[in-house]
């Protein structure tokens, strides 16, 4: 039964599949009419103790689409490291906790390579299994074949697994999202954690936030700078285990105000 956008796990699958096979067909056909250009695609993957899940997110990648698939192991104490590395990803070790110091982590390693061999387009996706690494195509596609800069997976606009976000949530991105829309003149529905972006377009942003800011940093500074956002609706599942930001009190309020605090320290 669909009922405002939420969806039990069983029916979400099934909406999932359905509405997924067509484009996916569509898209890869594309890519192989211009497979001598076929673009590069790196995708990062922040990571704090999710053994248990991220060998699942590394099997649904899309791996003929993306050139390297990086995990950013925030200091796990668990087998985080070496089931990403037995999966096929590239994994790095950044003991300073934060998502934003993970993700951070990433780019310095993209920066290390020739010129010649910066990714055309970045991928940032969690590691806890809630999004669904299938759909990173509905992402790529608007950069690709639209002229967009950022693309952002809305899980407002898409179809949520009951319980897959707790009301604090819902409400934070509401509130974030109207704050942009007042402040800064750009659209969004969510701070979904699920993107992609132009890398030189992620250059030219100077991300800079070390936690909980990360993904309204890059929201706000994108807006600043005028580029061309986009958001496309994603699937979202109930996360494998227990959140390191919703499911505390603190985290909760941390996050909920250092993104209000960056939202209006960039102003």
């Amino acid at each position: 039964m669909y009922f405002n956008g939420i969806l039990p796990r069983e029916d979400l699958k099934t909406r999932y599949l359905c509405h997924r096979t067509d484009f996916c067909k569509l898209f890869r056909n594309a890519l192989n009419c211009f497979a001598l250009n076929k673009p590069s695609i790196d995708v990062i993957i922040p990571a704090f103790n999710e053994e248990t899940s991220i060998g699942k997110v590394l099997r649904d990648i899309p791996w003929d689409l993306v050139r390297e698939v990086i995990v950013c192991d925030n200091g796990s104490t668990d087998n985080t490291a070496r089931v990403a590395a037995a999966a096929g990803a590239t994994v790095l070790r950044e003991n300073r906790k934060g998502y934003g110091s993970a993700c951070l982590k990433g780019l310095a390693y993209l920066r290390e390579r020739p010129a010649a061999s910066y990714p055309d387009i970045v991928v940032f996706l969690d590691g806890d299994y809630s999004d669904y690494p299938e759909e990173m195509e509905f992402l790529i596609h608007p950069i690709l074949d639209e002229g967009a800069d950022l693309v952002i997976g809305s899980r407002a606009l898409g179809l949520r697994e009951r319980g897959s976000m707790q009301p604090q949530q819902i409400f934070g991105n509401w509130l974030a999202t109207t704050l942009i829309r007042w402040l800064y003149g750009y659209v969004f529905t969510d701070l979904g954690p699920f993107r992609a972006i132009r890398y030189s377009s992620l250059e030219a942003l100077n991300m800079k936030d070390k936690d909980f800011g990360w993904t309204v940093e890059m929201q706000v500074k994108a807006a600043r700078q005028r580029l061309v956002c986009r958001e496309v609706a994603v699937s979202y599942r109930q996360r494998i285990g227990v959140s390191k930001v919703s499911g505390t009190v603190k985290g909760t309020f941390m996050a909920g105000y250092k993104i209000l605090w960056t939202i209006f320290k960039l102003l």
